[in-house]
């Protein structure tokens, strides 16, 4: 089983359908419920239910799944039936099996309810139609805004005196590099409000970096000032960004509910500061990214996502 812990929960939904070819004759006799194991769609329609809700014991690498939604519907043609399968969930994976498994657990329902009178029935196929919440969902987001400029620093007075080596910094370029970013600087800082602000608004000012992360500086300590220095940059605050990051670390960690983290806007950049310590810049990245690149389109003038018909329902 693979390791979810460090995604983030989101809205998922799958739709899938599983295609039953019958003879005519059973179509009939289904329309008049007078199969002798009775109404077999009312029975399928539970049984995907159960499908959906049961699937990690039935296939061994899915999660166990905070089912919260299953619609059935059922389509007959004069030689077939359709059945159509959508699940949600708020969840840190996909529930594409949950859907295919639902489909297909109603397609062998109505098999088995039946088979007595008709032995040439065969499942044709069962296929995923869709499917949301996934990191698919922000990749055309980041071919809207094309390649964006990022800047990492790295603000401790231990590293900036060769004193300490450098590790979250390093963290941050490589998540960068892995979504898409061109760093086009990564400098270390003492945490001294006078270097921070003349620096960062040289990048944005200046230089055009669209999108500045930090790293250091944000918590208790008499020498920690990157958010008070950050804050006097920003013409906009970005609240809900360090909530979902201290949301995120909070759930493992209760030390985060400490950090002092900021996030803002100055132009058209956006501005984000992390914790220094290698665990907290982790949990930043997990949340930050890939979700933070639709802020890019956003800021360009285009148009909130909106969501699938899927799960407008």
């Amino acid at each position: 089983m693979r390791d979810v812990s460090h995604k983030v929960s989101t809205l998922r939904t799958a739709r899938a359908r599983a295609v039953l070819k019958v003879s005519p004759s059973t179509i009939e006799a289904i329309r008049t419920n007078t199969l002798p194991k009775g109404d077999p769609l009312s029975v399928a329609k539970v049984a995907a239910v159960q499908a959906a809700k049961n699937t990690s014991l039935i296939i061994p690498y899915c999660h166990p799944m905070p089912v919260e939604y299953v619609g059935v519907e059922f389509h007959l043609d004069e030689d077939s039936i359709a059945i159509e399968c959508e699940v949600k969930a708020v969840y840190k994976t996909g529930v594409e099996m949950e859907a295919l498994t639902a489909a297909s657990a109603a397609a062998l329902t109505i098999y088995d309810m039946a088979k007595m009178v008709d032995d040439l029935m065969q499942i044709e196929n069962c296929v995923l139609l869709s499917k949301t919440g996934g990191k698919s969902d922000y990749a055309m987001a980041a071919q809207d805004v094309g390649r964006l400029k990022a800047a990492v620093i790295v603000l401790s007075d231990s590293i900036s005196a060769g004193k300490a080596v450098d590790a979250s910094g390093k963290l941050i370029q490589e998540a960068l590099a892995q979504n898409g970013y061109e760093t086009i600087k990564s400098i270390v800082l003492k945490d001294d409000e006078s270097e921070i602000v003349p620096i960062v608004r040289r990048m944005v000012d200046e230089e055009g970096i669209d999108l500045i992360l930090t790293t250091g500086g944000t918590g208790l300590g008499p020498r920690d000032v990157t958010p008070d220095a950050l804050k006097r940059l920003f013409d906009k605050d970005l609240p809900g960004v360090t909530e979902a990051i201290r949301k995120y670390g909070q759930e493992r960690m209760t030390f985060a509910m400490l950090s002092r983290s900021v996030a803002g806007m100055r132009g058209k950049s956006i501005i984000i500061s992390l914790p220094g310590s290698t665990g907290g810049v982790k949990d930043g990245l997990n949340v930050l990214f890939p979700a933070i690149t639709h802020a890019f389109k956003i800021i360009a003038g285009g148009a909130h996502g909106e969501r699938s018909m899927q799960e407008s329902r």
